[in-house]
């Protein structure tokens, strides 16, 4: 990979062991596509404990040539959930189903850049890292922080317009923006308007 695997855990002590296969599941996956740019894992559980006890969550993220593949496991609040491990198992397979079918749909495409469309910010999770933009096509487009070309994720607000190349729509959160790049709108300033000769 040309980033180095993130891990996150959030209200989950980090443990090597867990990390180690994390890192051997992501190993498999380079195998499978090994131009993958980057991967992001985020491992959850819930703050307090319940009469069933913690129930994980796990997000994978993988960045491939013009998409993020993205892929979230145990928020079903199933009690197989309870296992950390089963959990991992369960969104690596569905990960690795996903790389499968984006590596076969890419073999058929030529090679072309998407058209850019302009659109508007309507929803934004700063803590979680990822938005959706409406479309002048009038859909509604998944991003991630990763999408953003230019300024900071963090800078971003609400109706902010910005210019976006859709990657695709067979992912299971449907289509989404390989690039996002702020725009503003253009304004007139007589200050500065040519002087005629």
């Amino acid at each position: 990979m040309q980033i180095p695997l993130e891990i996150a855990f959030t209200h989950v002590a980090p443990s090597d062991e867990i990390k180690d296969l994390i890192a051997d599941k992501i190993a498999h996956l380079e195998k499978i596509y090994d131009g993958i740019i980057s991967a992001h894992v985020q491992i959850r559980a819930p703050h307090q404990r319940h009469q069933t006890g913690n129930l994980f969550s796990v997000t994978i993220e993988l960045r491939v040539p013009g998409r993020a593949l993205v892929v979230r496991r145990g928020q079903d609040k199933a009690a197989r959930h309870e296992h950390l491990r089963v959990t991992l198992r369960e969104a690596f397979a569905a990960m690795e189903v996903a790389l499968r079918h984006w590596k076969d749909t890419a073999k058929g495409e030529v090679k072309s850049h998407g058209a850019t469309l302009q659109g508007e910010i309507v929803q934004l999770d700063l803590a979680r890292e990822f938005g959706q933009i409406l479309a002048t096509d009038n859909r509604l487009i998944y991003f991630h922080k990763n999408s953003l070309v230019d300024g900071a994720f963090g800078d971003l607000r609400l109706h902010d317009k910005v210019a976006l190349v859709v990657g695709g729509d067979d992912s299971v959160i449907g289509p989404h923006a390989s690039t996002v790049r702020p725009i503003t709108a253009l304004s007139y300033d007589p200050a500065t308007k040519p002087r005629s000769r």
